[in-house]
């Protein structure tokens, strides 16, 4: 009896230390009125290409394109990062960077164009990459290693009222749906 009172005992304990120093972070909602992107000063839109990162003191930063979140990592370092997430292209479901597989394409139209988009599943990025008959799988490890650059020409392009448009304020892509599917 005593023995298994003091087994419990010992159990709550590594149970409770197990727990403490742990920071869950969650990913913020994006509020379209007023959140813009730490990079770009752009506008966030609440669509499949917002980004977010918490740092350890929770602190959060918001990005309107997955390269401007790897441009501020890259101006001010990882060592405070807590939390990095991405939104599922097909859901816009927050998921944790690492655990997202990417598609990158020159030619995928995303905010600040530089082409890179994520999601949830695998399976789904495959699928996009099929259907769309072009893109490269990644993982958020090889983003690190990623040369991210703006496509200049991709910035320059008409949208498809005729106005200007640098990915800000547009449907998730001039020429594609939130699926991937052209219009």
């Amino acid at each position: 009896m005593k023995k298994s009172v003091m087994l419990f005992l010992l159990t709550a304990v590594l149970l409770l230390a197990a727990g403490c120093g742990q920071t869950k972070y969650e990913p913020a909602a994006i509020n379209e009125s007023v959140d813009k992107c730490e990079v770009c000063n752009m506008q966030i839109k609440d669509d499949a290409f917002a980004t977010q990162i918490i740092e350890k003191n929770n602190k959060g930063h918001k990005f309107d394109d997955l390269g401007d979140l790897f441009a501020w990592k890259k101006k001010n370092g990882t060592e405070q990062i807590g939390a990095q997430y991405v939104r599922d292209y097909n859901s816009k479901k927050w998921i944790p960077l690492e655990d997202a597989t990417f598609v990158y394409d020159k030619t995928i139209r995303t905010p600040m164009a530089y082409g890179v988009i994520s999601f949830e599943q695998k399976k789904d990025a495959e699928a996009f990459i099929k259907k769309e008959g072009k893109g490269q799988l990644m993982t958020g490890k090889e983003l690190d290693s990623h040369k991210w650059e703006m496509n200049k020409d991709m910035m320059n392009m008409h949208g498809a009222d005729g106005h200007k448009d640098a990915g800000h304020g547009a449907s998730p892509a001039a020429s594609m749906t939130p699926q991937g599917t052209h219009k």
